[in-house]
């Protein structure tokens, strides 16, 4: 009997982990074809640029406030960081070194992707799932317009543009309130701090920030474009199909983040 009741404890663990690698493997296959589909209408959605000009508006402009606003106090913690932890092992002109680096790199493209995810993902899921359940997606097809042309892929090349162009305004405001920080808090003179800054400082730190960027802009577009327009069961779906394009759109920020490093680095 004991023997029968581990056999089938064995099983539903077999049968648990084979429908999770089916369903995983379905929906990396899903949002593969999707995502052909959505390269495969970029030409006609160029022919189109008040749709690309429009969404970099609502998806990149609108969104200046919360990235300065954060990368401010990224910039800032950063610089009390890199104090706290190596002040006792190196000099303090070696801040803008630390900082800098750090920014370029890591945190500046990173929290920067974390956030318009929240606002980004976010809204194009609930947008475009609000669009599916209330059937104005099906009126489109009705009347023969591609969604794909109007909807989606305007939205995917306005992401891919304007996070990189976000990234860099939010590195750049990162480094000068962590010199504002060192200069008034820590007393290391300008001068200084953008020594610091130069010392370590390579074009190639700009290249991964620049691509870091460009693809988390991609990832955060493509899932939300994906759950907003498979997203079903109305008012109540549209929310949990938004939750599902955030927290996808995160996990993947920071596994393509993971992966970009070994690549780049």
């Amino acid at each position: 009997m004991a023997k029968a009741q581990k056999i089938s404890a064995l099983d539903r663990v077999a049968i648990s982990f084979g429908s999770s690698a089916r369903e995983a493997v379905e929906l990396v296959g899903s949002i593969s074809i999707f995502y052909m589909r959505m390269l495969k209408s970029l030409p006609a959605s160029f022919r189109r640029p008040h749709l690309l000009t429009e969404q970099m508006l609502i998806l990149g402009v609108q969104s200046i406030p919360i990235v300065l606003l954060t990368s401010v106090f990224v910039g800032a913690v950063s610089a009390w960081q890199v104090q706290y932890i190596f002040g006792d092992a190196i000099p303090l002109t070696y801040l803008g070194a630390g900082v800098g680096k750090a920014v370029f790199t890591e945190l500046g493209p990173v929290l920067t992707a974390l956030v318009i995810t929240g606002r980004i993902g976010a809204k194009l899921a609930a947008e475009l799932g609000t669009m599916k359940v209330t059937e104005q997606v099906d009126a489109m097809v009705c009347l023969s317009l591609d969604p794909f042309t109007y909807l989606l892929t305007p939205r995917l090349v306005a992401s891919c543009v304007m996070v990189p162009v976000l990234t860099i305004f939010a590195v750049a405001l990162a480094i000068i309130s962590a010199q504002v920080i060192a200069e008034y808090a820590l007393g290391l003179s300008f001068a200084a701090f953008y020594k610091g800054v130069r010392l370590l400082f390579k074009t190639q730190d700009i290249v991964i920030c620049v691509v870091k960027s460009f693809v988390f802009g991609m990832v955060i577009s493509l899932a939300g474009c994906y759950y907003g327009f498979y997203a079903k069961g109305g008012a109540v779906g549209v929310g949990t199909y938004t939750k599902k394009a955030v927290v996808a759109a995160m996990v993947l920020v920071l596994v393509g983040n993971l992966i970009l490093v070994n690549v780049l680095l």
